[in-house]
């Protein structure tokens, strides 16, 4: 399968669906028969002619300059990150390099450090897939075992959704990270599989993955309702593990001397935390 022909132009497409007149600061006049801003309208503020702006979604013109599209950033009320991601669709910038089909190697001091922490953590890869997790994490849900997918869950699994409460409200960012992490390395092969599994399966993926956001993740609070211990609230960090591309270090931990606090070490009194020797084990079997 080869790379979207006109990738920027479903962006700019995608994203001037999302800005009302209102937003844009123009009167809302006559009937619309698409939503967000005419083609023509997004032209006029952005200072180039309609036609041009309508060569650039068709895919006619692939060589914008930087100038223009920070000027149609701007009028599509794009922030830093969208930003980023529009100029890298660009023709005359920088395409990321192919990545190798074989995903990188979980570092062996990763796993030790995984396996040491007394919080609930896991290893995932830039699609979401876990690749190492400890104990605490498997107990605080059984999907975050290697090759587990909370991305996938969230939308396609019931007991994944049960555990999350405003699951639905997290999806979004989970969308916009995989998105930045891809970037135009659409032809990667388990970025269509997973893509393609989602867009069957959960309509609220598709509407979702519609809106081309792309956002980095960032540290965020997450609420729980855990079968053994009940509710509690947990904050989830997002780590990068150094000389492993892609691959990202995730913690739960709890504030200090909260209730939450005591029902994670209920948990943990459950069992003991994986060994680092199976850690490595679990990590080397993985899909890769």
């Amino acid at each position: 399968m080869t790379r979207n022909p006109n990738t920027l132009g479903a962006y700019l497409r995608a994203r001037r669906e999302l800005v009302t007149p209102e937003q844009a600061g123009i009167p809302d006049v006559g009937v619309r028969r698409v939503p967000g801003l005419r083609r023509e309208e997004v032209a006029i503020l952005a200072g180039i002619s309609a036609d041009y702006y309508l060569r650039l979604e068709r895919g006619r013109d692939r060589h914008p300059s930087v100038q223009v599209l920070e000027s149609i950033a701007r009028v599509l009320q794009l922030d830093d990150d969208h930003l980023s991601y529009l100029l890298s669709l660009a023709a005359d910038a920088p395409r990321q390099q192919r990545r190798p089909a074989r995903e990188e190697q979980v570092p062996e001091g990763a796993l030790k450090l995984l396996g040491s922490l007394a919080q609930p953590a896991f290893i995932e890869d830039r699609y979401f897939d876990v690749r190492a997790s400890n104990a605490l994490a498997r107990a605080l849900s059984p999907r975050l075992a290697v090759g587990g997918n909370p991305l996938r869950d969230m939308f396609l699994d019931p007991d994944e959704q049960s555990l999350y409460p405003e699951w639905a409200e997290y999806t979004e960012c989970f969308i916009a990270n995989l998105r930045l992490a891809v970037g135009t390395d659409t032809d990667d092969p388990r970025f269509i599989d997973l893509v393609g599994e989602l867009s069957l399966g959960s309509p609220l993926f598709r509407q979702l993955w519609a809106r081309h956001e792309v956002r980095g993740q960032r540290g965020t609070l997450m609420r729980i309702n855990h079968p053994q211990v009940g509710e509690l609230t947990l904050n989830r960090e997002r780590l990068s593990i150094g000389g492993a591309e892609g691959l990202t270090l995730v913690v739960f931990h709890p504030d200090a001397g909260s209730s939450d606090a005591e029902k994670l070490a209920l948990l943990a009194s459950a069992g003991l935390p994986a060994a680092p020797s199976r850690l490595v084990a679990e990590a080397r079997g993985a899909r890769v």
